[in-house]
């Protein structure tokens, strides 16, 4: 799901916005069937015992999106964005020495390199929220006055960062403590600058400041977790579900809509697909704390709201991104 799945995903955004970004073409055609054919092999390479074939191909593919988005970036000069390539190189080799520590290759637990790809997908949601859920506020709703503001920019992006060092470097106990709860407190401050409760009649926005908010709260259940209040793995489904699952479903509706020509605006099949996803974050995080002996119930419950979600929409956007565009544009 780290590696797979969120990769497919940062993948397509990355390749539709640093066109847009850039002016200038990024793979389409046979380049782009090429890229989804390394994606695809890297997905049944795991169920053989083809580890090391496995673990080569699925740390090429965000290289491969590095090259994609790295060609357009350095011929426009769009230096702004450069760092994207060092964070797809960062994720390329947490897939690796994940696949490497798990055949006994390399002494580096498998466990590091999973924390570390999720600390990677945080900065890069962080940083992509941080760009579109402001400007999207104000685009759809009328007077919300979402607001940014330097300083807790940088203090937001840079202590997630410092978490990343922190985790790279195996530094855990008080220190990490005080830093992941001071990162909360950013987020919650940024989050509050952008008025979310303004949003509440607009589900293709609101569902960007839900999923938001499950950063702060994935950042407290990590502190908890370091002091021992809570099992980690909490933190973990805070942040994979929460906040990758509600991003994610919330940026693929809304650029689906948009690059179809379609009106931005939810229907019923987006907002049920929003509050689906929403719930198995809720139930993944909440139900294992709030009654621990419906452990498997509520993973099992988390999991089917979870698919929910993701078949309705399969269902209603099957049709729309399968046909050409409904004004006649490219896309």
């Amino acid at each position: 799901m780290l590696f797979g799945y969120t990769m497919a995903v940062i993948a397509g955004f990355l390749l539709t916005a640093v066109r847009n970004w850039t002016q200038r073409e990024t793979p389409a055609g046979w380049a782009l069937v090429a890229l989804v054919a390394l994606w695809i092999a890297g997905r049944i390479l795991v169920l053989t015992p083809l580890a090391v074939a496995a673990a080569l191909v699925n740390a090429a593919f965000p290289l491969a999106v590095a090259v994609a988005i790295g060609i357009p970036l350095v011929a426009s000069a769009n230096r702004r964005n450069y760092f994207f390539l060092a964070l797809l190189a960062g994720a390329s080799a947490a897939v690796l020495l994940f696949h490497l520590s798990s055949l006994g290759l390399v002494a580096w637990p498998a466990r590091a390199s999973l924390q570390v790809g999720l600390d990677l997908v945080l900065f890069i949601v962080a940083v992509v929220a941080g760009r579109v859920i402001p400007m999207f506020t104000n685009n759809g709703v009328p007077g919300a006055g979402a607001r940014r503001i330097a300083w807790i920019e940088k203090a937001a992006l840079g202590s997630l960062l410092l978490v990343l060092g922190c985790d790279i470097a195996g530094l855990g106990g008080g220190v990490l403590s005080m830093l992941l709860l001071a990162a909360a407190a950013m987020h919650a401050v940024r989050l509050w600058l952008w008025n979310p409760w303004k949003t509440v009649g607009t589900p293709l926005v609101w569902v960007l400041h839900a999923a938001y908010a499950w950063i702060p709260i994935h950042l407290l259940l990590r502190t908890a977790g370091e002091l021992g209040v809570v099992p980690g793995p909490i933190a973990t489904h805070a942040l994979t579900i929460g906040v990758i699952g509600g991003m994610t479903i919330g940026m693929m509706t809304r650029t689906a809509r948009g690059h179809t020509g379609r009106p931005l605006a939810a229907g019923r099949a987006e907002v049920a697909a929003y509050a689906l996803v929403l719930l198995a974050a809720l139930v993944r995080v909440a139900g294992p704390l709030a009654v621990p002996a419906a452990y498997r119930a509520t993973v099992v419950t988390s999991a089917a709201f979870w698919s929910a979600a993701f078949a309705i929409y399969a269902v209603a956007y099957w049709p729309m991104l399968t046909q050409p565009r409904i004004d006649g544009k490219p896309g």
